[in-house]
């Protein structure tokens, strides 16, 4: 039986370099920390085209990442990855020990470019730390069977902290239970459903991001315009997430969502849905993504065509900023932060060292706007590099990033 391979490093190793184009798929919890459940839908009646909402709707968690996104988070101004909005603190005593302590994650998969940024930073950020002497890593290439056994590999590895990026919240939940019991675990980006981990991680979640590109299409879309709405796949939590949350705007708006089809992260497949919709109906007003990996290719459809890209909403990645700054688009890019991945180190240390942490570690989620576009955009970074990772200032950037100095 072949061996999973192990990823470890000492606190002054070198980064590895991994590179892929599909687009992420992280899903989101419920503002409480636990997994967004199946709940009654909203109870405005559907606009035409956008049908019934999503079984991970859940009213409250929708109100209340809506309400954080103008919340003012606690923590150091310049470091977004260590704030927290209206944290709740719990005592990690029981937990505190002598260093130096050894790090283990279990990560769900490396397979898009979002999760390589991460993966990177969050090696970068270990590194910063002489108290830990190692950081043993297992990659569970996006399987939750290979998931299972890396966890309980990791456990008998002697670990001082576990932290844990699942790859699928309802499976992974008895995994996580049982290693709760045995050594304290931080999970990051993605939830499960227990409430035993000594904090978790996340950005304000999946119904900010779909309102914050929702509510920018309708103030740029006159009444009567079409909308085409772009997803990546159903039954991904924070994906439902972010579409459900903009179907309660669009429902209440006076646009038209004239088709919702899923692209499967595929550039190629995306150009193709919009160029047929755009043969179909003449002219689109607007372009709502679940994500933005593939935003490059809905622009092009339209380039190609011969006609004006309308308002669109992208993300951090580099290549869609680039083609936004190049084509003066009107365009806004909800994020769903990189520099999440350098929180959960910072955690396991506090945890370690008997310090308070957040029991649910809500980081803010910044949007980038036409006003903001020249901060976040990067051009000595690669075209699928995420802005937001936090990690211009730690050591070998950009080099270790992909990038080139100057």
């Amino acid at each position: 039986m072949r061996r999973r391979p192990v990823v470890a490093i000492l606190a002054a190793a070198g980064l590895a370099t991994f590179t892929a184009s599909c687009a992420s798929d992280k899903p989101a919890t419920s503002a409480s920390g636990s997994p967004a459940a199946a709940s009654t839908a909203a109870s405005e009646a559907p606009a035409a085209g956008t049908g019934e909402q999503s079984k991970f709707f859940v009213q409250a968690d929708y109100e209340a990442q809506l309400a954080m996104r103008s919340q003012t988070p606690d923590g150091p101004a310049d470091k977004p990855w260590e704030q927290a909005i209206a944290p709740q603190m719990t005592s990690t005593a029981e937990y505190k020990k002598d260093g130096p302590y050894e790090i283990c994650f279990s990560n769900a998969a490396v397979n898009n470019p979002w999760r390589q940024v991460g993966w990177k930073t969050m090696q970068a950020e270990a590194a910063m730390h002489k108290e830990i002497s190692k950081l043993t890593a297992l990659d569970a290439e996006g399987k939750d069977d290979k998931q299972i056994s890396d966890i309980a590999e990791l456990q008998a590895k002697g670990c001082d902290a576990l932290i844990i990026s699942p790859n699928t919240t309802a499976t992974l939940t008895p995994a996580v239970k049982g290693a709760c019991a045995k050594v304290p675990v931080i999970v990051f980006d993605r939830g499960v459903e227990t409430d035993c981990p000594v904090t978790f991680i996340k950005p304000i979640g999946g119904y900010a991001f779909g309102a914050d590109a929702a509510e920018f299409l309708i103030e740029k879309v006159p009444a009567g315009g079409k909308i085409l709405a772009l997803r990546i796949l159903p039954g991904v939590d924070v994906l439902e997430t972010r579409w459900s949350a903009a179907k309660v705007a669009f429902d209440k708006s006076q646009v038209k969502v004239v088709g919702v089809e899923f692209t499967d992260g595929d550039a190629a497949k995306t150009k193709s849905i919009v160029s047929d919709y755009i043969q179909r109906y003449g002219k689109i007003d607007g372009v709502w993504m679940d994500a933005g990996a593939t935003a490059v290719a809905a622009i092009e459809a339209f380039e190609d065509a011969g006609l004006p890209v309308p308002p669109i909403n992208g993300e951090d990645q580099q290549d869609f900023l680039q083609k936004w700054k190049d084509g003066d688009l009107t365009a806004v890019a909800p994020t769903y932060p990189t520099y999440q991945w350098r929180t959960p180190i910072i955690a396991a240390l506090k945890v370690l060292k008997g310090e308070e942490v957040p029991k649910l570690w809500n980081l803010p989620q910044p949007k980038i706007t036409s006003e903001t576009l020249s901060t976040y955009l990067q051009p000595n970074m690669p075209p699928l590099h995420y802005a937001l990772c936090g990690c211009e200032n730690m050591p070998g950037f950009p080099e270790n990033w992909g990038g080139k100095k100057g």
